[in-house]
């Protein structure tokens, strides 16, 4: 389950307060204890106090960290978030992988300060220490599921989460704060409301806060990590936690932290203007997959969607191209999704009233594994249905072209919408195609008895150069699904699905027949010009115009054999269909053969 940061825990509530002389006072206020206790932590007078740090190997004696400065102006940033950058600070990941696979082998459990001594040996910068500290207890504290639900077993004391190796959010953020501590450098333990393991989308925080994490300052400003959330998740059942790190969690943009972190104080929400609880509460719930994929924004901003006129619209921006699905009550059958070039929109149309959990997943258009992951929910609220929009089961989604049917070879499309509306039944797609394309498309309906055969013979492909032109005549009114497959000509292998457009018909009057029967010896640059429909009138005198080269002769054979003649680069003439049930085309490739191979086959109405 994608459930690394729905995680929920209990803890006692700290409420924090400077007095002017940079003296902080913490309350701790213990749900079971009459008296709050007042614990005085550090004051140093008004004079600049600096403590050595530790450096590398020459710490001879741990030093413990001045008072904390309250955040101020220098350590907010603007929201919403300005799309920059995910960290609050520059980081290169990449100059971290030396640290970081030093942090993950340290192994010592007798004491923090020995684990912190260990750790700092690789760190120079108080940037690598964090990052050391952080990786270490990412990957080697696991969450506490037995304890979460009988807390009186648990301690949440650093000491004792070092050497059980687990703990719950509480003693996750106790070790980071004092190992920040032992290594000189300022950290504050946070508690407030988060949007973890049992959130329900669009529901109100009450009561006592349920999650905590850490601030550290670094470079002259205090930056937001959880390492909880940042170490990997709960199943669904909350009874088994898999390691799984994520580095969003490191160093967090508060304009995205605050996503799913509403501190009891507004002041470390670090970001100017602050959130109400409200906003936090209405707010989306973005996971942080969201963010790790290249995803910029969604629309509607909040959880909760209304339908009007049964319908829900949802549109996602992203730098660069990414692939999209969707779930709407664990199905992709109500919706139609276009990819964008920057992202993609997605139109509901729920076919029942009520509330529907709608869930959005992405991946990048570059991953080799077929891996999406859940990246938005929603909760769509549906009034009344719009029974029109009742799509057929074989709507593949995405529907219609994109970037990714143009990457396929798919150019210049005469239909960028993913819906073809037709009044009479008749339609026609053209492409400009990629080299070496040959392409295979069928006509698809709930309510149709169409055979395979029938379903591409409702479809006629015409050749002109580079360009495709889909001639599509639909046998009945309705919606229809028209399916476009594709294969390098020169690959002897099968065609692969590429896309698909919705075909909506609702005059009832339309009854298409199939277009004529082809056989192999019909060319791919061949047209037909008349007779379009497979099936002929009785007793009748037809017309007859083909557009075909590199041909001797061409015959029309009924009752009777009727040749067509050539003039300007067309057979034309006329047949009689009285007493046959079926009309040929046929050619003699060659003056000199004796043979006539079948092209085209027509049904005759019976009388």
């Amino acid at each position: 389950g994608q459930r690394a940061s729905r995680e929920p825990c209990k803890q006692t509530q700290a409420v924090t307060s400077y007095s002017n002389e940079g003296t902080q006072v913490t309350v701790e206020i213990h749900p079971k204890d009459t008296t709050p206790q007042l614990f005085k932590k550090l004051s140093f007078g008004k004079g600049p106090r600096r403590l050595p740090s530790l450096r590398g190997q020459d710490n001879k004696g741990f030093q413990r960290t001045e008072a904390p400065r309250p955040p101020g102006g220098k350590d907010l940033h603007a929201y919403p978030w300005d799309k920059s950058s995910l960290k609050s600070m520059p980081v290169d990941l990449q100059q971290f992988e030396k640290l970081d696979a030093y942090a993950l082998k340290v192994n010592v459990k007798n004491s923090v300060e020995e684990l912190v001594k260990a750790l700092l040996k690789q760190a120079r910068t108080d940037l690598e220490k964090v990052r050391a500290i952080w990786m270490w207890i990412c990957h080697h504290i696991e969450y506490d599921v037995v304890g979460y639900h009988n807390k009186s077993q648990l301690s949440s004391k650093p000491i004792d989460v070092l050497q059980t190796g687990k703990s719950i959010c509480e003693g996750y953020a106790g070790l980071f704060e004092q190992m920040c501590s032992i290594a000189g450098i300022q950290c504050m333990k946070l508690s407030g409301y988060s949007k973890g393991y049992d959130y329900k989308m669009g529901q109100t925080f009450t009561g006592d806060s349920d999650h905590a994490w850490n601030a550290v300052y670094l470079d002259g400003r205090w930056h937001l990590l959880d390492s909880t959330w940042g170490s990997g998740a709960v199943d669904d059942s909350f009874t088994k936690f898999t390691f799984r790190y994520n580095e969003f969690y490191f160093l967090t943009h508060p304009a995205l932290f605050i996503n799913n972190h509403f501190p009891d104080n507004s002041n470390w929400q670090l970001l100017k203007p602050t959130l109400s609880l409200k906003d936090f509460e209405n707010n989306m719930l973005h996971k942080s997959n969201f963010y790790m994929l290249g995803l910029l924004t969604a629309h509607p901003e909040t959880a909760v969607i209304q339908t009007v006129n049964g319908k829900a619209s949802v549109s996602v921006d992203c730098r660069s191209a990414t692939l999209f699905t969707f779930k709407l009550k664990g199905t992709d059958e109500h919706g139609l999704m276009t990819l964008k070039k920057h992202g993609m929109k997605l139109d509901i149309y729920p076919q029942k009233t009520g509330s529907h959990k709608l869930q959005i997943f992405a991946k990048p258009s570059k991953a080799s594994e077929d891996v999406y992951n859940c990246v938005l929910e929603y909760v769509v609220e549906c009034r009344s249905v719009d029974k029109a929009m009742h799509f057929p089961k074989d709507l593949h989604q995405p529907v219609g072209p994109s970037w990714f049917t143009e990457r396929q070879g798919f150019l210049r499309p005469s239909h960028p919408d993913p819906i073809i509306h037709t009044n009479d039944g008749r339609c026609s797609v053209t492409f400009t195609l990629g080299k070496d394309i040959s392409i295979l498309a069928s006509l698809h309906s709930d309510n149709s008895s169409l055979t395979e055969d029938m379903r591409r013979r409702h479809i006629m492909q015409i050749h002109r150069g580079n360009q495709i032109e889909l001639k599509i005549h639909l046998p009945h009114a309705g919606n229809f699904v028209l399916k476009i497959y594709a294969k390098k000509k020169s690959d002897p292998g099968n065609y692969d699905y590429i896309f698909n457009y919705l075909i909506t018909c609702l005059n009832t009057e339309v009854k298409w027949p199939a277009f004529p029967q082809s056989y192999s010896k019909w060319v791919e640059d061949y047209e037909i010009l008349e007779p379009l429909s497979g099936l002929l009138p009785a007793n009748r005198n037809v017309q007859f115009k083909l557009k075909m080269h590199g041909i001797a002769k061409v015959l029309v054979q009924a009752e009777n054999a009727y040749p067509l003649t050539q003039s300007r680069g067309y057979w034309e003439g006329t047949c009689n269909t009285a007493g046959c049930r079926e009309v040929f085309v046929m050619v003699h490739e060659n003056a000199n053969h004796s043979f006539y191979s079948h092209v085209l086959k027509y049904e005759v109405e019976t009388q």
